[in-house]
């Protein structure tokens, strides 16, 4: 049985959402995308990025900030977003990331999300304090992923899509236990990290993983 209070926060919360992205879009002629992204401080695998046009806002109730869901509320919502959004997602892989810094990597992951899209939004609304390489009027967000409807869809595809493909790493190299831990630098991925050394996608450029990469060739 569902729980009538728990149901009532989700529908104030979807109202404050939906209310916030009503303001940003009055006057607007075209879409609007909202961007976030899911694995800046892994020491392993990509960067994803995901950009959502939200068309059935009513259909969203429970979305909120990604890291403020359980995985299985996430996963449930990643399919209800597939129905309601039009969505494009972006990936930058580890060895791109060691080329040009986490930052750049981030910003690239969420110009390509927008680029995916299959309508060019007329305004861009991006969570933190980043500008992207797009000839789009952009707006950046504080905890975005809290206050837009917009946002917070993008920041669960973005952390669905990275945990799917994190699995699949895990399946290629189980000693990192990538399934568990997303990448993440926890104390088990570190002790596999100093036991194995790095795998062909940990982040060289990231201390942890270049001081392993250095103790397994000592």
């Amino acid at each position: 049985m569902s729980d009538p209070s728990r149901e009532a926060s989700r529908a104030l919360l979807l109202q404050g959402l939906r209310a916030f992205d009503r303001k940003e879009t009055e006057g607007l002629k075209g879409w609007m995308a909202g961007v976030d992204e899911a694995g800046r401080g892994p020491l392993a695998g990509p960067v994803v990025a995901a950009a959502a046009i939200v068309l059935h806002p009513e259909s969203l109730l429970g979305v909120n900030d990604s890291k403020k869901l359980s995985a299985s509320r996430r996963e449930k919502l990643y399919n209800v977003i597939a129905r309601s959004c039009l969505v494009g997602i972006g990936v930058v892989d580890e060895k791109q990331i060691d080329e040009i810094n986490i930052y750049e990597a981030t910003r690239l992951a969420m110009k390509k999300a927008v680029l995916n899209l299959p309508h060019t939004p007329a305004l861009v609304l991006i969570d933190g304090n980043m500008r992207l390489d797009l000839p789009l009027e952009q707006k950046s967000v504080i905890q975005g992923d809290q206050k837009s409807i917009s946002i917070s869809a993008a920041s669960i595809v973005a952390k669905v899509f990275r945990d799917h493909w994190m699995r699949k790493l895990h399946e290629l190299y189980p000693a990192y236990a990538f399934a568990d831990h997303k990448g993440y630098g926890t104390a088990a991925h570190l002790k596999a990290l100093c036991e194995a050394g790095p795998s062909p996608v940990h982040r060289r450029s990231f201390a942890p993983v270049r001081e392993a990469a250095l103790g397994s060739r000592a």
